[in-house]
């Protein structure tokens, strides 16, 4: 079975200069880049209603139209694995996703993962590119994702999401007592030195996190922290760009601190933490659908409930 895509995008000025491919691939970034380069050569992928080659540069202001067939994927396999649904409907399905899970299948990972679970639990998903994935949560943050059940609401999420109306708020615990809250524009790019790691760089992509304070403890802050971008890590990555990194964040969380005097079971809860303490709580967009905007809640996980709980006895005990 196929399904035909249609969609446009006017090229930013800031893109001019690029191949068209290469701006292809960030404005429907929802394609690989292989995918998009393949519609280009066939016509489907057009530069003011012309067709184009994949290495013709784009200037700005250009506007890109796609109109192609998709073929239903069938690379993977659908896996009966457990779903939380928080929602679905014929347009979309919204998903309170458990630590653990890997979103998308990939090396290390080749299944059982939630593309797989998505594919058994709605099997019309196989004709949408990567199963109506929109955006990402790492294997073990915990918490919302919407997933597009057609092609026509995939292209809106992702839109939403280019466009930066998509509200994504998440519940953090940091090491250190944060003083107050703010926001935090930084690039966010590819570690210079090791390859599976973010970092803030001068070439990254630019990233914008707002965060404030909930709860401060003697030496940890429960934080809430709202997304306008989605880049790899971000919370994390410029939490700890800040000298806050996430409790047991096993990439960027540092040398374990515990606070002096800490009774030992607060000390066994952040010394066996299996996890970074991440959860996204609260998700908001306009439905595809009905075009009102909806949103959805998630309640703190039990792990980092107890976590709290432990951190807030700590500090009321020592004050």
């Amino acid at each position: 079975m196929s399904q035909t895509l249609e969609a446009q995008q006017r090229v930013p000025d800031a893109m001019a200069g690029l191949r068209l491919d290469q701006a292809a691939a960030e404005l429907f970034a929802d394609h690989s880049r292989e995918r998009l380069k393949a519609w280009i050569k066939s016509g489907e992928l057009t530069v003011d209603g012309n067709p184009a080659r994949p290495k013709d540069k784009v200037y700005g202001g250009e506007q890109l139209q796609l109109a192609a067939e998709v073929e239903d994927d069938t690379r993977f396999e659908p896996q009966e694995i457990p779903l939380a649904v928080v929602h679905e409907d014929d347009e979309v399905l919204v998903i309170d996703k458990p630590a653990g899970l890997v979103v998308h299948p990939a090396a290390g990972n080749p299944d059982g993962t939630l593309l797989n679970a998505l594919l058994h639990h709605c099997p019309s998903l196989a004709g949408v590119p990567r199963a109506g994935i929109v955006h990402r949560l790492d294997k073990d943050t915990t918490g919302l994702m919407v997933v597009a059940k057609t092609l026509a609401a995939q292209t809106a999420l992702v839109e939403q999401l280019q466009a930066r109306t998509v509200s994504r708020e998440y519940d953090a615990v940091c090491v250190g007592a944060m003083t107050a809250g703010g926001t935090l524009e930084a690039p966010i790019g590819r570690h210079p030195k090791d390859r599976k790691r973010q970092a803030v760089t001068a070439s990254g992509k630019p990233a914008v996190t707002h965060y404030r304070v909930v709860e401060r403890f003697r030496a940890h802050t429960h934080v809430r922290c709202r997304l306008e971008t989605g880049r790899t890590h971000q919370i994390r990555v410029h939490l700890a760009h800040l000298r806050y990194p996430l409790v047991g964040d096993p990439v960027y969380g540092g040398r374990l601190k515990l606070p002096p005097g800490a009774a030992e079971p607060l000390k066994e809860i952040l010394r066996e933490f299996p996890r970074q303490a991440l959860h996204a709580r609260r998700l908001a967009f306009v439905h595809p659908g009905s075009g009102e905007r909806v949103t959805f809640r998630s309640p703190l996980p039990d792990d980092m409930l107890m976590l709290i709980d432990y951190l807030r006895e700590d500090h009321a005990t020592m004050r």
